[in-house]
């Protein structure tokens, strides 16, 4: 079977599964958002934080709820991750096994906002910096709530399109609750197993001194991984237990193990729509929003690969492959499956070395990212991401008809779209800033590389950051104050911003009494909107980051 047969297979096989778990996890999850009753265990948390759970917040208690939560989260992490060294003399030789080195305050600062942003972003390196404690009670725990917090969002601005005159979007305590409980934590034990099976190391203790091929002695650090890599895939976080994350052997051991990530990776973005038409009553709409976001990234997915089978470039054609960079078990189709699935989400987990794709194929994961992560997305930004777009379509749609633009019955007039503006224009801003002031102020020296594609590697990390996707392009040294502090306040913001501004227009669209269709709303369910969205997606992306590209990976491809 040739490489790029097997690589549809691949291709064809997830989609299929994804179609299926569409359906069922979507109408799960649903039931899970919709459900009236709180179990004994959930009573149980609610009383030990001091919540009401049975009332209901405005769009700005909502919000405040969200960043009291984060804030609070953000300030554990970073004193866990700063007490690190004082604790490894009592944590036994198993759970601090291999750590020499002290987290520092502007990476302490780096990595407590990347996992509570769900970015997920490493400047270190994981076996050698973190304890298995850390990993455990730390990090891992941020991967659960900080996935959890993106799907709260999601449902709270799907409330805003279901509900009427309302001046509530449920209660956040009980969204985060029931989201990390019913959804969240089942699907990641059974995903642990699985790669538990699939050979992925899970234990606690500290490693094992082993021969090389040569005669030499290499010390293999154990720990908690599978349990940590299930959830890193499935909350779209991405942070990986080993340096090189889904590329290490104790991480990813096969080709079915590596199937598998791709899949968790994209089962909730992908099933989150299918909630969305059940709650605002109409499942052809859950069915438009998923048709986008398959549309993006197939031509992504293949694109991607068409790139990378062709090995563009001098070196790659003399060999007759683009193999640097990658694991000879996967290959290069399955890692630029991989690259193109881990960019259009937020995950951020790697199986190869992004630096190494030929130009053009490292342009896509930059496209991906730039597109807003909305193909799927991650989970709950994927959902709230597209249908903020699906709200700046049917305005322009509007625009160009002469009348007022509606979507599922509710007006989108100036404050709507103020909201949906602002919410696009954060991303880029940050992103193109970021970038300048790197170059301004020489900090981009610490890219391995010069010319189109130094500037690519500066480029992509801040639309990491930014994006919330925390894969890197690597070739570059980020873990110096300015780098740990600027990426730390892009993350920050490129998370916050958007989940405020998507909770405002929630709101306003709450408050709003239904507007019945007529003979002059746009229908929005079917082919001619959803290549509206499709459109507008693309080019509202080249108009803002062609400059950029330009300048770099196609100035390198071209």
């Amino acid at each position: 079977m040739t490489t790029t047969s097997a690589g549809v297979i691949f291709i064809l096989s997830l989609l299929a599964a994804l179609a299926v778990a569409y359906r069922y996890l979507g109408d799960h999850m649903y039931g899970v958002v919709s459900a009236t009753r709180h179990s004994r265990a959930e009573r149980g948390i609610y009383r030990a934080v001091g919540v009401d759970a049975d009332a209901e917040q405005s769009w700005g208690v909502y919000a405040r709820s969200v960043l009291a939560f984060s804030v609070i989260s953000l300030l554990f992490l970073y004193g866990f991750l700063r007490l690190q060294d004082h604790l490894l003399a009592s944590l036994g030789p198993a759970l601090s096994a291999g750590i020499d080195d002290r987290v520092f305050p502007h990476l302490g600062w780096n990595t407590a906002v990347s996992f509570v942003t769900n970015t997920n972003w490493q400047a270190y390196s994981g076996e050698s910096t973190m304890t298995h404690v850390v990993q455990m009670a730390g990090l891992a725990v941020q991967n659960f709530v900080s996935a959890a917090v993106g799907i709260a969002v999601a449902i709270a601005l799907v409330r805003g399109f279901a509900r009427h005159r309302s001046g509530t979007l449920g209660n956040f305590w009980v969204d985060l609750t029931r989201i990390t409980c019913r959804i969240l934590l089942p699907l990641s034990i059974v995903a642990a197993v699985a790669l538990l099976i699939g050979g992925v190391v899970q234990n606690l203790t500290d490693g094992s001194l082993v021969t090389t091929l040569t005669g030499g002695s290499q010390h293999l650090t154990g720990g908690p991984v599978a349990s940590q890599e299930a959830i890193k895939e499935l909350g779209t976080n991405g942070g990986g237990f080993y340096n090189t994350n889904s590329a290490h052997p104790f991480e990813n051991p096969t080709g079915w193990t590596n199937w598998l990530e791709i899949f968790l990776l994209l089962l909730i973005p992908f099933s989150l729509p299918r909630v969305f038409g059940r709650m605002v009553g109409d499942n052809r709409q859950g069915y438009a929003i998923v048709a986008v976001m398959g549309i993006l990234a197939i031509a992504s997915i293949a694109l991607t690969n068409a790139f990378e089978l062709s090995a563009g470039g001098t070196v790659p054609q003399a060999v007759g492959a683009a193999l640097e960079g990658k694991e000879v078990r996967f290959g290069v189709a399955d890692s630029s499956t991989f690259a193109a699935a881990t960019t259009l989400t937020s995950t951020g987990a790697v199986n190869s070395f992004h630096d190494s794709f030929t130009p053009l194929g490292g342009m896509m994961p930059i496209v991906n990212m730039m597109l807003g992560e909305v193909a799927p997305g991650g989970t709950g930004s994927g959902l709230y991401g597209m249908l903020v777009i699906a709200v700046i379509t049917v305005f322009v749609a509007g625009l160009m008809v002469g009348r007022t633009p509606e979507y599922l019955g509710k007006k989108i007039g100036a404050r709507e779209m103020k909201f949906a503006s602002l919410y696009f224009l954060v991303t880029p801003a940050l992103v193109l800033v970021g970038t300048a002031a790197a170059l301004a102020t020489g900090n981009s020296s610490t890219a391995l590389n010069v010319g189109p594609h130094g500037f690519a590697e500066v480029l992509y990390a801040f639309t990491s950051a930014a994006n919330n996707n925390g894969s890197a392009f690597a070739g570059i040294t980020v873990n110096t104050p300015w780098w740990d502090t600027a990426l730390g306040l892009a993350m920050l913001l490129g998370r916050f911003l958007p989940i405020i501004l998507v909770l405002g227009l929630a709101g306003s669209l709450a408050a709003q009494q239904p507007t019945p269709a007529s003979a002059g709303t746009l229908p929005t369910h079917k082919p001619l909107f959803i290549g509206m969205v499709v459109g507008v997606v693309v080019v509202l992306v080249a108009l803002t980051f062609l400059p950029a590209l330009a300048l770099g990976p196609l100035a390198e491809g071209l």
